[in-house]
């Protein structure tokens, strides 16, 4: 989740950091405080203390509603730190998301973040698909929301894209499809994602489900309920709005399709559609006047990422459009069962980037097999011809009914063959 407000700064959806000592001093504070100022921060300080230290530590080990125990950091998400923690009573391992601390905001902020974290959680339930992070839970943990997901063991096309810096097309058009079937269906759902970016679209690199995509973090969704947010902020990650969005208008539908086919775009093209630059108030600028750098490596997704990144809404595909043009574009019509429900596969059989290790032991898995190719022109003529040339004389035998000792049969028969001949023949020499 990522809220982006050109104008001043506000506080959202978290608190800020407090300042560091002396930020923002030109010189001595010569006035000083007054006596009443001292007492209330005085007041305060023992307040801000023994709340501290009344608030349990969260870390390995530490045991969520009586249930969920915590084992490791997986990382940060939008409104604060995710942990692999074991279910105890299903005896599984989940991804837990723990509301950031809201000690220093008032009661109304604080509720304003416990409301966020269930929303969340009641949007992301709502939808149940192969290709979504699927949410088990919300619970309570010493007044804070706490988020329980499936736990996927994976790596971000974020992750893969540091790495690799791109991405093969075909491996793109397979994430990209998987995704937008997701999307799709939380779209006819009445849920809007909002936030599509490469850190929140996952590739299973273990498990089961090893080289499947899934679509992660409904943090910011929007599924027909109200959501308030404050004016002239800008919701979702500035390198992937959609015009519209940079301008200040609602996100739809068709924003999260501009958001995937720029997110897909990224991972072919090694950098966002808008360029890169540290100052977000210049890609916002660039977003809202629509300044795409053209494609130069998507070649047969060009013209589906031209459409999807369309400047006005009402242009671009539907979600389930986008996913058919990209399915379409790069593996040909009729693909879609066999590309949505299949591990991503490279075009040469190599491992693909987003499951690439240190180590190059232990690579090989069902996910870097080759794609199927369609055979070529004249190919079939090519077999028959073959075919009719090696044709001998003699009637074909079809060992296979003598069952699986059919081989061993023919050899033992050719042998004996041959040793008759080969005693003819002596015979005849004396």
């Amino acid at each position: 989740m990522n809220s982006y407000a050109p104008a001043a700064p506000q506080r959202i959806f978290c608190h800020p950091c407090p300042p560091t000592a002396g930020a923002g001093r030109t010189g001595p504070d010569r006035s000083g405080p007054g006596p009443e100022a001292g007492r209330s921060s005085w007041f305060s300080a023992i307040l801000a203390a023994v709340t501290e230290r009344a608030r349990p530590t969260v870390g390995p080990d530490y045991l969520v509603a009586g249930r969920y125990r915590l084992q490791s950091k997986l990382g940060g998400g939008g409104m604060g730190a995710v942990w692999l923690a074991h279910d105890r009573l299903l005896n599984r391992d989940v991804a837990i998301k723990q509301v950031l601390t809201t000690a220093g905001l008032d009661e109304a902020e604080a509720t304003a973040v416990r409301d966020r974290i269930v929303h969340e959680g009641r949007v992301a339930a709502k939808l149940s698909h192969e290709h979504a992070i699927a949410v088990y839970d919300v619970v309570l943990e010493a007044g804070e929301p706490w988020l329980v997901m499936e736990y996927l063991p994976s790596r971000s096309v974020a992750r893969a894209l540091a790495l690799a810096d791109a991405l093969p097309p075909v491996e793109v058009a397979q994430i990209g499809a998987q995704v937008a079937d997701a999307l799709a269906t939380a779209h006819a759902a009445g849920i809007v994602h909002r936030d599509i970016k490469p850190g929140n679209i996952l590739v299973a690199d273990r498990g089961n489900e090893v080289g499947m995509a899934k679509l992660s973090d409904f943090g910011i969704s929007s599924a027909g309920e109200a959501v308030d947010e404050p004016e002239n902020v800008i919701t979702g990650t500035p390198s992937y709005l959609p015009p519209e969005v940079a301008r200040g208008q609602r996100p739809g539908p068709a924003s999260d399709v501009f958001s995937l086919g720029a997110t897909l775009y990224t991972a072919i093209e090694g950098q966002p559609p808008y360029g890169f630059d540290d100052d977000n108030d210049v890609i916002v600028t660039r977003a809202a006047m629509a300044q795409i750098v053209p494609p130069t490596r998507s070649g047969p997704l060009t013209d589906v990422l031209l459409h999807m990144m369309e400047p006005a809404p009402q242009r671009r595909p539907t979600m389930e459009q986008a996913r058919d043009e990209i399915l379409a574009a790069t593996f040909g019509p009729g693909t879609a069962s066999y590309i949505l429900g299949a591990p991503i596969r490279t075009e040469d059989g190599t491992i693909p980037a987003w499951a690439a290790r240190n180590s190059a032991a232990g690579l090989r898995s069902p996910h870097s097999s080759p794609l199927p190719r369609p055979p070529r022109a004249g190919a079939a003529y090519t077999a028959v011809a073959q075919q009719k040339v090696g044709r001998s004389k003699f009637p074909d035998i079809d060992f296979t009914r003598f069952g699986p000792n059919a081989a061993p049969l023919a050899i033992a028969v050719g042998l004996l063959i041959g040793l008759l001949i080969l005693i003819v023949i002596i015979v005849a020499v004396m």
